[in-house]
């Protein structure tokens, strides 16, 4: 646990109420979390925080953490789900801030039955408003990539909802064990970081639930549940806070405040994770506010509540436009340059030149206003301020994992948009010069030739025996061994042929592939000019 008296001494902000003070019963939650992460501990946490500081949260959210069992036993319960957050501000000061926000924790997996009863119960409960989730995009994926089963919801969709392993078939049956406490009222809030959000994990939920039915393991009443809006509601929500794994830099940084040494844990399951959570001062949470059993104050945390639309709008802006495909263009040029920082790749004039045509040349121009944020200044503050912020210790690989999973939202929709306003999103430069960096990575050889180890992706192995042919200074026919991948709207959201940039991206991943140095070389000449 935590040594409170050398967290006050090193200036810590301590909760207002102590938890000690607190309603510590097990029973009458609120609110469920989903994902033990960081984002959660650097996010979410915090509001809750806030909330209960302003006793506007009577009790803690209960953590379920369905994927890696580590994250629960050396990080939640050795610190008695106490939680160090660490807010770096871009001139340099390090904000901390103690949260005793989480009332419990669990792995949440059939495997730990104890802990898993615990959660069934607490799904049963009349007061339980709302359930959140960040799991990351892969996590709601139900099919492979030519649209079959993954084995895991295969096995779970014929054992019914009591032998489970996949995320969403665990939520999906423990609605079915609300849904026979009366058919309660929840909201299911997806804040994980894609468009349409809400619109997947409810597609999910109810799939699994009407491959259920067809087997006999729940009622048609149950589907017709999960569809009505009355009872159970899937608000979107437009999440965005730079949380990066936590920075043994950071760490020392505490040590030398007369914090006791906190270590930075990689779990087995590759989960790089520590007793405190490190993030950027700026954020943003907007949620659509349809709750059909009723909510915290969550405004009085600076949760902006507002209409579907408007949080669509507001989602596109950042994730189609202002702030994720410039993440993800840089993570991938950086990956194949040599940079381990995002900070540092802001040094680099044609990796700023490629976010800046991305973002200013070809985002803006075809992004609606949201109105509650205005794109323009966005996009500002997120080249200007955030990317550049040098104690954000993000880099380009952790940007760079599932991007299959990413790519249709944060190139796709932009794309889209061109060939329904134009016909043709021909006239792209900067999002094909992107699409053609992600083939160069999944070579997974840098720009000197030498090899690096690709961040992990559901379709890595599959993508990359597609390429296998292409090779540094091939004469392999790149336009027709990329065929496959650029066609495919299960990964861009649309047929890139179609779209007519297709030609294009294989253009420039064929003067990538000429020889060590092309891939700097490409980026150069395709962005020179850019202010």
């Amino acid at each position: 646990m935590f040594d409170f008296a050398a967290l006050k001494q090193a200036g810590v902000t301590m909760p207002v109420v102590p938890k000690e003070v607190r309603d510590q019963s097990d029973t009458q939650f609120q609110w469920l979390h989903f994902g033990g992460g960081n984002l959660y501990r650097a996010f979410h946490a915090e509001v809750a925080q806030t909330l209960i500081d302003q006793q506007a949260l009577s009790k803690g959210i209960v953590v379920c953490e369905t994927f890696d069992e580590q994250v629960i036993d050396q990080v939640y319960a050795p610190y008695e789900n106490d939680i160090l957050e660490v807010i770096m501000h871009e001139g340099g000061r390090l904000e901390k801030k103690l949260l005793q926000s989480t009332a419990a924790s669990y792995y949440c997996h059939p495997s730990r039955t104890a802990s898993y009863e615990h959660i069934r119960k607490v799904f049963r409960e009349p007061s339980l408003q709302l359930v959140t989730v960040t799991i990351t995009e892969k996590g709601y994926g139900l099919k492979d990539s030519q649209g079959n089963f993954l084995p895991v919801v295969q096995a779970d969709l014929a054992a019914g909802p009591h032998q489970v392993n996949h995320t969403m078939s665990i939520l999906a049956s423990f609605l079915w064990d609300r849904f026979q406490s009366g058919a309660l009222p929840i909201a299911m809030v997806s804040t994980d970081n894609f468009s349409q959000n809400g619109l997947r994990f409810q597609a999910a939920i109810v799939t699994i639930a009407k491959e259920w039915q067809k087997l006999g393991h729940v009622s048609e009443a149950f589907v017709r549940y999960l569809e009505n809006n009355a009872q159970v509601t899937f608000p979107w929500s437009m999440i965005d806070r730079i949380t990066p794994n936590p920075s043994t830099a950071v760490a020392e940084e505490l040590a030398a405040a007369g914090i006791q040494q906190l270590p930075v844990i990689r779990t087995d399951k590759g989960t790089m994770i520590a007793p405190f959570a490190n993030t950027e001062a700026t954020h943003y949470l907007v949620i659509e506010d349809d709750f059909p059993n009723g909510r915290p104050n969550l405004d009085k945390a600076g949760v902006i509540l507002t209409s579907r639309e408007i949080v669509d709008k507001t989602d596109s802006m950042k994730v189609t436009t202002c702030l994720n495909p410039l993440h993800t263009a840089m993570s991938l040029f950086g990956c194949l340059l040599g940079y381990t920082s995002i900070a540092a790749e802001m040094t680099d004039p044609d990796i700023v030149a490629l976010i800046k045509g991305i973002g200013y040349r070809e985002g803006l121009p075809v992004v609606e206003d949201p109105e509650i944020i205005q794109p323009k200044k966005f996009i500002d503050e997120v080249v200007g301020l955030r990317l550049p912020n040098p104690l954000i210790p993000d880099t380009p690989q952790r940007i760079a994992a599932d991007t299959s999973q990413k790519i249709a939202i944060r190139f796709g929709e932009t794309i889209k948009k061109y060939v329904e306003k134009e016909g043709s999103a021909s006239e792209l430069t900067f999002i094909p010069l992107a699409i053609a960096g992600w083939l160069s990575y999944l070579l997974a050889i840098d720009d000197e030739g030498h090899p690096f180890v690709p961040s992990p992706d559901p379709l890595l192995a599959e993508l990359q025996e597609l390429l296998h042919e292409c090779q540094l200074g091939s004469a392999a026919d790149v336009q027709e061994i990329i065929r496959p991948i650029l066609a495919n709207p299960q990964i861009f959201g649309l047929d890139l042929y179609r779209a007519g940039i297709a030609e294009n991206v294989g253009h420039l991943f064929t003067k990538m592939l000429t020889g060590t140095g092309a891939v700097r070389k490409t980026l150069h000449e395709t962005v020179e000019g850019i202010e």
